[in-house]
């Protein structure tokens, strides 16, 4: 999401439907960090520190005149159920910073009356509010859009507002109480038709996700879909690390053809499958072999056991074989065989 290109499709689908209005290269990297001072006791206080997943500044020319956003995003690989929360936190800070920004660029301003016979900047004299806040009745803030980017094929089951994760027995009063949304990319809650607004490997990505746990659209997908004849290696990386696939990426290649690295996937996983298969029945009939050795060893050891029996009958007792096997109940088809034994 770093790279400028991807982040500003994003922001074009979710705010402009896929038209191209954010210009990638008006696009600068603004530091993720937001601090805040809370009130309180300045020795036992300490700054509270948030890190925003993404952060651009954008600056875009409408209407002949300068219009400046602030651009965040936050990647989500599993469901935030707090979100809202924790996004009204970083536009909070960042709103802060701003107003922080301006009461320090005032007083910088500021300069003594030697220093404006030498033609410095003639300082307005702020009123007793201004003062007291250090921002300006004049002063704007660049208004901040957060956009959450669930990279799950779930779909979103969290709130979707802070009022959605109050607890008010008399709904009256939410109308008293500043509710905060999110602005949400989930991909298991859009259809194909909203995905292909997308213009770059942000649309692959979304739209593996989504079947990632269909085999069967998957499959189609794949097989039927040109754009994923060329996918930027860095997506397939994605890719892989999210659905835990196992798609080859050559390093020295920058593009990846995933109907082809499936089709050698599928190739693969098959001579592997047989090899399975293979030692399966390896096994079990090694099993089988030595279930019956077991039985023919048994078989045996009874062969030997009647055989002494008769033996001890014939010594101690003076029968005949014959006699010796029908006292022993030996079955009269298998008496020629013992008798070749004795």
């Amino acid at each position: 999401m770093k790279n400028t290109k991807v982040f500003a499709d994003a922001f074009n689908y979710f705010l402009y439907s896929g038209r191209q209005v954010i210009d990638p290269a008006k696009l600068h990297v603004q530091d993720t960090t937001e601090i805040a001072m809370p009130y309180g006791d300045k020795k036992t206080v300490f700054p509270v520190q948030k890190y925003r997943d993404n952060l651009d500044y954008l600056s875009a020319m409408q209407d002949n005149h300068v219009a400046y956003l602030l651009l965040g995003i936050e990647n989500q690989a599993e469901i935030h159920y707090a979100m809202a929360v924790k996004n009204m936190v970083y536009d909070a800070l960042q709103y802060a910073s701003q107003v922080e920004k301006a009461a320090k660029s005032h007083r910088e301003k500021k300069v003594g009356k030697q220093d404006r016979k030498k033609g410095g900047e003639e300082v307005k004299k702020p009123d007793s509010g201004e003062y007291l806040s250090g921002f300006y009745k004049e002063d704007r803030l660049l208004p901040v859009i957060t956009l959450v980017i669930l990279f799950n094929a779930d779909p979103w089951d969290g709130a979707m507002s802070i009022h959605e994760m109050l607890s008010v027995p008399d709904e009256g009063l939410l109308q008293f109480i500043p509710d905060y949304r999110i602005n949400l990319i989930a991909p298991a809650q859009m259809n194909d038709e909203s995905i292909d607004k997308l213009k770059t490997s942000l649309r692959e990505v979304l739209l593996y996700i989504k079947y990632s746990k269909n085999k069967k659209k998957l499959k189609e997908l794949l097989t039927t879909d040109d754009r994923f004849k060329k996918v930027e290696k860095d997506a397939v990386i994605v890719i892989n690390t999210l659905t835990n696939s196992q798609f080859k990426i050559d390093e020295e290649e920058e593009i990846v053809d995933m109907c082809q690295a499936m089709v050698e996937i599928r190739a693969e996983m098959r001579e592997e499958l047989i090899e399975e298969v293979r030692e399966e029945v390896k096994a079990k009939v090694k099993e089988e072999v030595k279930a019956e050795v077991k039985e023919e060893v048994k078989a045996e050891t009874r062969k030997e056991e009647k055989v002494l029996s008769i033996r001890s009958l014939m010594k101690t007792v003076g029968f005949t074989a014959k006699q010796a096997m029908k006292a022993l109940q030996i079955p009269e088809e298998e008496c020629a065989m013992y008798e070749k034994l004795l």
